[in-house]
């Protein structure tokens, strides 16, 4: 098994960045989160992803988030930094600063609202592994980029040394399926969509870069190490998860993730604009799903 396919298994929390009222990064908060992490059986951390709030983050600010998540876990789970751009020289600076401040990989969105071409995704992600080498999780969102990257293009990059796996999360799960016969055995596919994990481990995924992980972690680390195991649990567990994993997007992530994490006292309210705090009826429904699984 390489070291990427034995690292990036089961749950990896797609981190929220806490922040105060003020909307400062909270970096007791963040410290705490990873100590409960830590605690709760999470087996790796992605700090400043979509869940981190990477689009209104400076990038002096992703950067001092990254090496705050390296210092406190101190090599015990892996860190999966966010360092992607829409602009391929501002990815590299990103990655080559991850690199300095001691994460074990990167995790590399697809350029957004600009739209390159497949060759030009393709191209674009060479540039990064020629001058960082940093393992690579490329990350395929298009519900958020306006950027599909296909299952194609991602067998080309499989076989660039530094480049090791990809989270999906393009909406259809048969996607991975795709990608899963033409890429090596050892290219590490990870869910990006919680709903649809153990759909994507039936076709040849091996964890999931979670949402859900941020308020319920050891119960997502508990599925995916039930699936990793072969337990028939895994079902049981997932259908108990989908209420939330449902919950968590019922207006933009991280909007609702930050909303329980502020009611089960872990972070303060903060939330940067264009996102704002979550509405009442949402509210009421999110509490009542994390009551009846006593997470409040």
């Amino acid at each position: 098994m390489s070291q990427a396919m034995n690292d990036l298994r089961g749950s990896l929390v797609a981190l929220v960045t806490p922040m105060t009222a003020s909307g400062a990064i909270d970096w007791a908060a963040l410290d705490g989160l990873v100590d409960w992490h830590l605690e709760s059986g999470t087996h790796g951390i992605v700090p400043v992803g979509t869940t981190g709030e990477s689009a209104t983050l400076t990038h002096a600010e992703q950067k001092q988030v990254i090496a705050a998540v390296v210092h406190r876990v101190k090599g015990r789970v892996p860190v999966v930094a966010g360092t992607g751009a829409n602009a391929t020289a501002e990815a590299i600076e990103l990655t080559r600063a991850a690199q300095g401040d001691g994460a074990d990989y990167c995790l590399s969105v697809t350029p957004y609202y600009n739209k390159p071409t497949q060759e030009g995704l393709y191209r674009h992600y060479c540039a990064i592994a020629e001058a960082v080498d940093l393992p690579m999780v490329l990350y395929n969102v298009p519900p958020r980029t306006a950027c599909d990257m296909q299952a194609a293009t991602v067998a080309r990059l499989s076989a660039v040394d530094s480049i090791v796996g990809i989270k999906e999360a393009c909406g259809d799960p048969s996607r991975v399926a795709e990608i899963k016969a033409l890429v090596p055995d050892d290219f590490v596919l990870l869910s990006g969509d919680d709903a649809y994990t153990l759909t994507m481990v039936g076709h040849g995924a091996v964890g999931a870069i979670s949402v859900t992980a941020n308020v319920l972690p050891a119960a997502m680390a508990e599925f995916c190490q039930a699936f990793i195991n072969g337990d028939d649990r895994a079902c049981e567990l997932d259908a108990k998860l989908q209420p939330i994993h449902e919950a968590l997007f019922m207006e933009t992530s991280p909007i609702p993730t930050k909303w329980a994490l502020n009611a089960m006292g872990r972070i303060d309210v903060g939330i940067r604009l264009p996102l704002v705090e979550l509405t009442e009826p949402v509210q009421a429904e999110l509490r009542k799903r994390l009551e009846i699984l006593g997470a409040l």
